[in-house]
């Protein structure tokens, strides 16, 4: 009887502890990639950083910069996304949570758009933006900024999706735990 209250008892300390991570890591996961949008970004394109690298070079350097911090932005949606995994199955496994299609259809939907960003999308944008600038011939040169700026409106849009699903994946990190979603094993007998 004693080893069974331990373990129902470490259950109920698994429950909170597995709810936290959830949160914990859907509030890193959107508030960074709120921040990147609407903070660091914008930072690499203002009027500061303008002046900073002067009017001739200022293209050129601050769409290098904004390549290299985007690096960066992926390693934080590979490291959230997988951490989202590794938590839906502690739920199932440790809580007994009801396997949730709408939950994995999202987690896995926001690391696959994260990892075709980060090994698909960037690197071609950051060939093109190489030849936009280094090709020895002007129309290609051409065709590639314009084909730049149509991956960059993709982008955008990708972006926008992806703030959106994470912002659903946060919401639905801090509902209230809904008891008939999960196995009572959890609850010490009076």
């Amino acid at each position: 009887m004693l080893g069974i209250r331990r373990f129902r008892s470490y259950s109920a300390g698994m429950t909170v502890f597995l709810r936290y991570v959830g949160i914990l890591n859907a509030a890193v996961w959107f508030g960074g990639s709120l921040f990147f949008a609407l903070g660091v970004l914008p930072a690499v394109f203002s009027p500061e950083v303008r002046e900073l690298f002067q009017k001739s070079g200022y293209e050129y350097y601050a769409g290098g910069v904004a390549l290299a911090v985007f690096h960066r932005y992926f390693m934080l949606h590979y490291f959230c996304g997988v951490v989202a995994l590794l938590h839906l199955a502690a739920e199932k496994v440790y809580v007994g949570k009801a396997f949730n299609r709408f939950t994995w259809g999202l987690v896995l939907g926001l690391l696959s758009f994260s990892l075709i960003g980060g090994m698909w999308f960037q690197p071609h944008m950051e060939k093109l933006r190489h030849e936009k600038y280094f090709n020895p011939r002007p129309e290609l040169r051409e065709q590639a900024r314009h084909s730049f700026a149509i991956w960059h409106g993709v982008s955008e849009g990708v972006n926008m999706i992806v703030l959106i699903g994470l912002l659903a994946h946060l919401i639905h990190n801090t509902r209230a735990v809904q008891p008939s979603n999960m196995r009572m094993h959890y609850q010490i007998p009076g």
